[in-house]
């Protein structure tokens, strides 16, 4: 698989139709987001981000490649992406965070391995287009029904205990592909106090998942990033059902729908760099 996706890349920076590729490098174990320019460069530790321990190395590639289009406002660049990286990329343009951006990202996908997506409960573990790699299946949202089995005063209890180990770190805001704002809610004092440490429970987790919804695209890196091991995409999957069951949304999808909960910005298609 990773031969495929190199030979692809490959083609696009020989042909001029990229001027850099955003993939993953592996350094001694070590896998991190790196631009390649040059077709040399991919033969020296070019990875899909599987680590020795089988455990993918996964970040918001999405938000890494707007901003570097952003920067590099006359360049085109390639991008690797899973199926949540391309939902992240769609959702942004339902947010209208991208413009005229979308049109200088080309994405190279490659389809998660059906472990990982049974692991991750992935609800598209591929692309729409797959440069290599065999499409897993989608797996429901068993987490959320062992939450739900319990009787509503066991759910707060356990949701309470879980949000006691919060650090208060920020991560899961941090390495969301989604998070876009320009002001922090989880930064004003008069939704959550910012001197608490551990902060406010469970206005601190509340509030960002109230603020997921219609937004959240299921990736699972808050999650992953989280120290104190909180399971974050639990909440942010329930949210995203009642967002379904409600208004029809399914974040991620392609097209120009509009979240029903982005109300004040304009119509897809219309750049507005302050929502």
């Amino acid at each position: 698989m990773i031969q495929a996706v190199r030979e692809h890349v490959k083609t696009l920076l020989e042909e001029g139709k990229i001027a850099g590729f955003l993939g993953l490098r592996d350094r001694a174990g070590q896998i991190f987001p790196h631009l390649y320019e040059k077709v040399e460069e991919l033969e020296d530790g070019f990875s899909l981000g599987q680590m020795e321990d089988g455990l993918p190395a996964r970040y918001p590639m999405a938000g890494l490649v707007m901003t570097l289009a952003r920067e590099h406002p006359k360049e085109r660049f390639g991008v690797l992406v899973r199926g949540c990286d391309e939902r992240a990329l769609n959702e942004l343009v339902r947010w209208n965070q991208v413009g005229e951006v979308a049109e200088r990202i080309v994405k190279v996908g490659f389809a998660c391995m059906q472990d990982l997506a049974e692991a991750h409960e992935c609800r598209k573990p591929f692309p729409d287009e797959c440069v290599a790699g065999d499409k897993a299946e989608p797996f429901p949202n068993a987490t959320v029904r062992k939450v739900e089995e319990r009787k509503v005063p066991d759910r707060l209890k356990y949701w309470l205990a879980e949000f006691d180990r919060c650090i208060k770190c920020y991560g899961c805001r941090d390495v969301c592909p989604v998070c876009f704002c320009n002001v922090c809610t989880l930064e004003q004092d008069n939704l959550v106090r910012t001197g608490d440490l551990p902060p406010e429970k469970p206005m601190f987790h509340l509030t960002r998942a109230i603020h997921m919804a219609g937004r959240c695209i299921d990736c699972n890196l808050c999650t992953e990033a989280c120290p104190a091991e909180i399971p974050l995409r639990t909440l942010y999957k329930k949210v995203a059902e009642i967002i379904q069951e409600e208004f029809g949304y399914v974040t991620g999808e392609p097209g120009q729908g509009k979240s029903p909960l982005n109300m004040l910005g304009p119509e897809p298609g219309h750049t507005s760099a302050d929502e």
